[in-house]
């Protein structure tokens, strides 16, 4: 895949990936019964974020949509930040800027939906997934060919340590 110049300088200035959840992370769908909620997280979106974090980027959810399932594959995964709040996304992202003292500039954000727009707007590298909305997709530097739930995070993620020169290290790790 070609990638302009502009968009290569973003993917290497990323040293925090930041995504929604529901819509970004999975399909969108929720399943509730009996009390319980569950969702279905792609195994390899998830691998992807471990990847990042092993190379010094780091990662954290952030959710308008509290929700246990979330915070569940969260602790599993180690994610470094995880918001849920029903407040705005913006104040949780600077938040998370005032903690790592690091800069919007430094920040991928990636999206689904009308709620991620504010923080897509001040991010340094704009995402949304193939099955966001139009409106959204108006704000992205990039819109995946892989929809929500469905590899849109693996596949900025490999970008982000393709274009940082780390995704060798990444093959060389496993290939022995």
């Amino acid at each position: 895949m070609k990638i302009s110049a502009t968009l290569n300088k973003k993917l290497k200035a990323t040293k925090l990936f930041l995504c929604d959840v529901d819509g970004v992370l999975t399909d969108g769908a929720i399943y509730m019964g009996h009390g319980v909620e569950s969702k279905r997280f792609n195994i390899r979106d998830g691998l992807g974020m471990k990847f990042l974090q092993m190379h010094g980027i780091r990662v954290g959810w952030v959710s308008r949509r509290p929700s246990s399932a979330t915070q569940q594959r969260a602790d599993d995964l180690k994610i470094d930040f995880l918001v849920q709040h029903n407040g705005g996304k913006i104040e949780g992202v600077e938040g998370i800027l005032r903690q790592t003292g690091m800069a919007w500039a430094n920040v991928c954000y990636v999206g689904d939906d009308v709620v991620d727009i504010g923080v897509l707007n001040r991010a340094g590298l704009a995402v949304v997934v193939g099955d966001g909305t139009e409106d959204t997709k108006k704000s992205a530097d990039y819109v995946t060919k892989a929809h929500g739930g469905d590899g849109a995070i693996r596949e900025v993620v490999e970008m982000i340590l393709k274009a940082q020169n780390k995704w060798k290290r990444v093959i060389a790790e496993y290939a022995n």
